[in-house]
């Protein structure tokens, strides 16, 4: 059977789990064969000798398991990431969030410090370290296997040095006072939300932010207050800008937005608060 005939055959059988379903039974012959999509549209009419393989794999992914955990890897920000299970896998829409802190990043005096809350696999960190040259980041996680795997992305693309990081729940082992800023993916979808079907393989902690949903957000927030650290950002709930946007008056803050994500709908917010000498 050739490639082409392979992803004729086995991409009716991922019809109900993904829009793309040729393109994603390409995926999964590039990653058992190492090779790349040049690779595999020069080879189309090759004949093909791991289908038992690819069946296996089409299998697993019909029973809506995640693409990223089968072959170990997504992207973000135009760069791959090792991806795990128990680990939460990488959203495009985080790429947002990155993008708001860069732009604050780069009218800032350096050195910075900046504190990420919730690593999980490292996407966020490892961009920053990426792409500002003179930063220093201290990031956390609850989960010892998403530190882990942090690292290990942190190692992939030449940052580890640039980044130190610590198991905490949220500022708990963080006693800096020279933190500039903080950046957060938190989990902040509420407790009896019905998750979709291939959401449902990925752990539970980060993504359960309470009852409500918004309590781990609102947390951080009063935390990153306390500490009067002079920006925070953080992603959110599509449904959530109306409670946070209350509990913000709350604080002494110089200023405050909402930023939409790809599909128009509310999903992170960045605030800047008040100096001392300013309240």
């Amino acid at each position: 059977m050739t490639i082409k005939d392979c992803v004729k055959k086995f991409s009716s059988e991922l019809k109900l789990v993904t829009h793309i379903p040729a393109k994603e039974v390409e995926i999964l012959i590039m990653y058992l064969l190492d090779k790349n999509s040049i690779w595999l549209h020069l080879n189309y009419n090759n004949e093909f000798e791991k289908v038992k393989e690819l069946e296996k794999l089409v299998k697993q992914r019909a029973t809506n398991y995640p693409l990223e955990y089968i072959i170990g890897k997504a992207s973000f920000y135009g760069e791959q990431f090792i991806v795990e299970q128990g680990v939460l896998i990488p959203r495009p829409e985080t790429e947002l969030l990155v993008d708001n802190c860069l732009e604050i990043l780069k009218d800032l005096e350096k050195p910075v410090k900046i504190l990420e809350i919730g690593v999980g696999s490292g996407i966020i960190s490892v961009m920053l370290a990426l792409l500002v040259e003179n930063i220093k980041i201290i990031a956390v996680d609850i989960n010892p296997n998403a530190l882990e795997l942090a690292q290990k992305n942190a190692k992939k693309h030449n940052v580890l040095d640039k980044i130190e990081f610590r198991l905490s729940n949220l500022y708990e082992n963080v006693l800096e006072d020279d933190i500039c800023m903080t950046i957060s993916n938190p989990p902040y979808i509420a407790n009896d939300y019905k998750l979709p079907q291939n959401v449902e393989f990925e752990p539970k902690n980060a993504l359960f932010g309470g009852i409500v949903g918004d309590e781990l957000l609102k947390n951080i927030v009063k935390n990153t207050a306390d500490r009067k650290i002079p920006y925070l950002l953080c992603e959110m709930g599509y449904d959530q800008k109306a409670s946070l946007e209350s509990f913000f008056k709350t604080f002494s803050i110089e200023k405050y937005s909402f930023y939409k994500d790809y599909e128009s709908f509310d999903r992170g917010f960045t605030i800047k608060f008040k100096k001392e000498k300013d309240v």
